[in-house]
């Protein structure tokens, strides 16, 4: 999703200036003329992922507003403008809570630099204070993204599970976020800040499933060797998360019941029971009630897992959900993989929404995280998914590394097989004509057909800007200087 800053500055020269410049980037722009109207446009919860803020203002000036922004909390990242660059004017701005500072005026190049360094920064933050909650078992539903009416059913039923010690039954397909669910319930819960223990019932080997849940004692059977205590005694006191809780042997559900029922547990060897404080959430992709009827799962068991169930929705079903999912997916890979990709373009964001994701929420975050790691632009295209077949069409235009003389062919070819050639490869008596000649026209046509626009020029050519301006001076092409500017 496109990031959004915040401008506040007095001078309305300065704010169309720097908009110019930004949305060149690719960034959405709101503008406050002085430090009460930054207050009122966040107060109302308008969108401001980053604040560039000028210090000499009318009104509320710029450190005051600084100041108070930190006071209501807003955690928004902000830049500092001044025009003087005292260093005590500075040093106190950067005490009060800005990130970073320029003077005006400042290149282009600096602004875009020190923005994109606020949000990375913002990113690892998020991203430390994310893995910091799941660490403490105090994920709650707040931290489930999503707002479609699915999403907020789920968010709304867990809730109220929550607040009591009732079993949960999380149901849904395969990669629909069944365990975050089961974080939420834990982290909304007064076990909140406890252990929070995760079992993949379908991954453990079925001679060693009563081991690895209830413990054995030192010598209790060949390999042995020390005492082990069990899934349910290191979640004694929090919850355990039974995943896939179907595929748990018959012998085995014998004992889970007991465990449910009493509060108790037999490791293997032991001559006494175990008693445990232990909340459970289950989770499952299959029909437990089909599984009853083909004697599959214990019904006495079914009815003690189901007392309250939790359908998690399919991706399919809340596709409004995607953009934000894409969001918090790219600034979860910026901060693993050390990249600066700013998010989706609309065009990807809209393809994205189309497909019906049969991998759920799982196959959306590595299709992001693939793209992440290949992408070269500040904004993830289509052509980034290819593995979304019958939805991403390969690209007419090229990836931005590859070279220009290809690009031009590729381009001509195109134009030519499509009944229109605006850059001819052959000439009047049928024989290619040079690159050169092709470049430049394909240059002249990118430039007309962007109307000037050298930024979008540049990304469509898949070259950089400086390399498009020194090929225009080289080749004598004619750019209409404002619009170039």
């Amino acid at each position: 999703m496109t990031k959004t800053v915040l401008v506040v500055d007095d001078d309305p020269t300065q704010r169309r200036l720097i908009q110019a410049v930004l949305e060149r980037e690719g960034f959405a722009v709101c503008h406050a003329e002085n430090g009460d109207a930054a207050m009122a446009h966040l107060a109302a919860g308008a969108p401001a992922d980053v604040i560039l803020l000028d210090l000499v203002m009318p009104g509320l000036p710029g450190q005051e507003a600084l100041k108070e922004m930190r006071a209501r909390g807003y955690a928004q990242p902000v830049i500092v403008l001044t025009a003087s660059g005292g260093v005590d004017t500075v040093v106190k701005a950067m005490q009060a809570g800005a990130t970073d500072f320029f003077i005006k005026p400042a290149s282009p190049e600096r602004i875009t630099v020190s923005i994109r360094n606020a949000l990375s920064m913002g990113d690892l933050k998020g991203e430390v204070d994310r893995l910091n909650k799941r660490v403490a078992g105090r994920t709650t539903f707040s931290d489930l993204i999503g707002t479609s009416p699915a999403m907020t059913m789920v968010k709304r039923i867990g809730e109220r599970a929550a607040k009591s010690a009732i079993p949960v039954l999380i149901t849904g397909e395969s990669g629909v976020g069944k365990e975050l669910i089961a974080r939420a319930v834990h982290g909304s819960s007064d076990r909140a800040g406890k252990p929070f223990v995760a079992v993949n019932c379908g991954a453990i080997p079925e001679n060693l499933v009563e081991s690895i849940l209830f413990g054995h004692e030192k010598g209790s059977f060949t390999g042995a060797s020390d005492k082990h205590s069990g899934k349910f005694k290191e979640a004694d006191g929090g919850t355990l998360f039974l995943d896939e809780v179907g595929e748990l042997p018959l012998d085995v559900q014998v004992k889970l019941l007991r465990a449910l029922q009493e509060g108790e547990i037999d490791p293997i060897g032991s001559k006494r029971s175990v008693k445990v404080d232990v909340r459970i959430v289950s989770a499952t992709n299959r029909d437990l009630s089909a599984a009853v009827s083909q004697g599959l799962f214990r019904e006495d068991l079914y009815y003690r897992l189901n007392v309250f169930p939790v359908e998690a929705p399919s991706l399919r079903e809340r596709r409004e959900d995607i953009p934000a999912l894409v969001e918090a997916f790219v600034r979860r890979f910026n901060v693993e993989e050390g990249k600066r990709v700013v998010g989706a373009s609309p065009e990807t964001l809209r393809i994205l929404c189309a497909f019906d994701w049969p991998g759920n929420v799982r196959q959306l975050e590595n299709a992001v995280y693939r793209a992440i790691v290949l992408a070269d632009a500040p904004y993830l295209q289509p052509y980034d998914f290819p593995a979304i077949s019958g939805v991403v069409a390969p690209p007419l235009e090229p990836s931005p590394m590859e070279p220009l003389p290809v690009m031009i062919q590729a381009a001509a070819v195109h134009a030519e097989g499509a009944g229109e050639a605006p850059v001819r490869i052959l000439d009047g008596h049928g024989h290619l004509r040079t690159l050169e000649e092709i470049e430049r026209d394909l240059i002249q046509h990118a430039i007309e057909v962007y109307a000037g626009h050298m930024s979008e020029v540049a990304r469509r050519l898949g070259i950089g800007r400086s390399t498009l301006y020194r090929k225009v001076r080289e080749q004598g092409i004619d750019v209409d200087v404002k619009e170039a500017s």
